[in-house]
């Protein structure tokens, strides 16, 4: 490093901010990153991911993480179901015995994110630290104000920090748009133990069952558990006009059950027979396409610039390929406002194509006839 390298703060320690900064690291460039949580098990990182061979896994071997990456993926993973209404299986999809560095390989959440922490120098990150504003110095350099009192100044600030960024509004005036579908969260713990019929239902990977703008998705993750996101398109507020307390597990319970009656049990069983109780999620996503004007100093990666649908299939992957394209033009470019200017010429037309992409996936399969929709998609016959 020399006197003169920018300071670098990337704000949001999720896989593309984290990538990132290991990215810059393996260039000699110091950077740190800040997030809101205590701690690394502050809460649960969430489902299981693949990564695409041309942006993920590409952002890997960029890092050198890729054999570490090889240690906990799932091959198998891979596998897609599709059933009806009635929980009869329409289609399915086993990926063929292969190299597990082939095709796109799944991991959960928390363990990309602890190979990734682990690859980082000792300090890297600064746990507990909410950015409440970012003050604008007039020369490209910003002051970091945060929520526990630190203060820090930057050359080149990144928002790495999801849907609610903290930092988008130096850029943006786009906010997060409700998107008309929820997700109620729930999950099996051990599944293929305790709850066998909708382990071998499931499979080793993706099942999903979409009719008339309702439907289920559970996804395999590692050590037995399955995470069920149970999926309506419904008022943002349907809770609070059905009366309904999120907090009462046996009235919400009640209450999807009537959403999904005429269904078959061997789907329902996913409603009731939870060991994780009911976690309601909006979908949000920011308007497509969502882009802004060069500003010295700053930019965005991640949800935090593309907050698309999950139907996209591609958020993870695009937020690591992000911050893979980022490090390496800041670190092969002349000052940083060439790196910025040539990082977002990429950025911009790619993750407005993918976000419509991901929306056309979102209303196609939340919609009157999804289950023909989806399984013409399936099948190729569309």
């Amino acid at each position: 490093m020399t006197s003169d390298a920018p300071r670098i703060a990337i704000i949001g320690a999720g896989p593309g901010g984290l990538i990132c900064a290991r990215i810059l690291q393996r260039h000699g460039i110091a950077a740190t990153v800040y997030d809101l949580d205590a701690s690394p098990a502050t809460r649960d990182q969430g489902g299981t991911l693949d990564m695409h061979p041309d942006s993920g896994a590409r952002a890997l071997r960029e890092a050198g993480l890729w054999e570490e990456f090889l240690k906990s993926a799932r091959p198998e993973g891979q596998q897609m179901r599709l059933a009806g209404r009635d929980g009869r299986i329409v289609f399915d999809a086993v990926p063929p015995e292969a190299d597990p560095a082939e095709g796109n390989p799944e991991i959960d959440r928390g363990q990309l994110r602890a190979i990734l922490l682990g690859s980082l120098a000792p300090g890297t990150v600064r746990w507990g630290h909410r950015l409440e504003r970012a003050e604008v110095l007039g020369d490209g350099t910003h002051r970091l104000h945060f929520a526990n009192g630190a203060t820090v100044g930057t050359d080149l600030l990144v928002g790495a920090d999801g849907a609610w960024s903290r930092v988008r509004p130096l850029l943006s005036d786009a906010v997060p748009g409700y998107t008309g579908v929820t997700f109620v969260e729930t999950g099996l713990d051990d599944s293929d133990i305790r709850h066998p019929r909708l382990a071998a239902l499931t499979g080793r990977g993706t099942l999903m069952a979409l009719d008339d703008n309702r439907g289920f998705v559970a996804q395999r993750n590692s050590g037995g558990h399955i995470r069920v996101y149970v999926g309506m398109r419904t008022a943002e507020d349907w809770h609070r006009r059905a009366g309904l307390d999120l907090a009462d597990p046996d009235a919400v319970r009640e209450a999807l059950l009537q959403e999904f009656a005429g269904w078959g049990e061997s789907l329902t069983g996913f409603i009731t027979d939870t060991d994780t109780g009911y976690t309601n999620r909006p979908l949000y996503a920011l308007p497509v396409p969502h882009t802004w004007t060069r500003t010295p100093g700053v930019t965005l990666l991640g949800d935090a610039a593309h907050l698309m649908s999950p139907f996209s299939g591609m958020g993870a992957n695009l937020a690591m390929l992000d911050g893979a394209d980022l490090a390496r033009a800041v670190a092969t470019g002349p000052t940083v406002e060439d790196a910025l200017t040539a990082y977002e010429d990429v950025l911009l037309p790619r993750s407005a194509e993918a976000a419509a992409g991901a929306a056309e996936g979102l209303t196609g399969a939340f919609a009157p006839d999804s289950a023909e929709q989806t399984l013409a998609h399936m099948t190729g016959r569309d």
